[in-house]
């Protein structure tokens, strides 16, 4: 009886973090679709649900990958461009493949949001730079109501995704905290 309950306890507690992480990803998808405003957001999200087997593909589609579309671009007030992803597949693309292990990779801790890089361009980002966008990461999250939002940062060469994760699920190590009340979009 004992070894029965040790092995059901060691499989409870690895269905727990399955569950928690499984959650964790449903409640960014959620997230981007509370910021969708085109259609084609709502395609690329509904994409990555039919990717990850949560929607089932029409037969019409099956084989074939929606692209995905350009991260919204923002420019701070001293000239800076700072890019922002709208879902999950585009912050993957975003953080892994497009920015330069020299930006800044900007997501508020603990919190469903998009990812948001900095772009550099291998100059040294001002102060000014960086309380913006990590104003624009607080502003494309769900804390986006908030006020003194804590938002985490980090070049992107210490931003990785685990072998086997979900769409926009990334760790990252050698961070910094920022808190910043959301920018309001006009």
């Amino acid at each position: 009886k004992y070894e029965k309950a040790k092995t059901a306890e060691e499989k409870l507690t690895e269905q727990i973090d399955l569950a928690g992480k499984e959650l964790e990803y449903l409640e960014s998808v959620l997230d981007a679709l509370a910021r969708a405003e085109t259609e084609r957001d709502l395609s690329e999200i509904r994409g990555e649900l039919m990717e990850q087997g949560y929607l089932r593909v029409p037969r019409s589609k099956r084989g074939k990958l929606a692209s995905v579309s350009a991260p919204m671009r923002f420019t701070t007030s001293d000239g800076f461009t700072v890019l922002v992803g709208r879902n999950n597949r585009q912050n993957d693309r975003l953080t892994l493949k497009t920015a330069n292990n020299n930006d800044i990779w900007f997501h508020t801790k603990n919190i469903p949001g998009s990812h948001t890089v900095l772009v550099t361009e291998g100059k040294e980002p001002t102060e000014t730079a960086m309380v913006e966008a990590a104003q624009l990461a607080a502003q494309h999250s769900r804390a986006k109501d908030s006020a003194q939002v804590p938002v985490d940062y980090t070049q992107i060469r210490y931003v990785s995704k685990p072998q086997g994760a979900k769409p926009g699920m990334v760790i990252y190590v050698n961070y910094k905290t920022i808190y910043v009340t959301p920018g309001r979009e006009e």
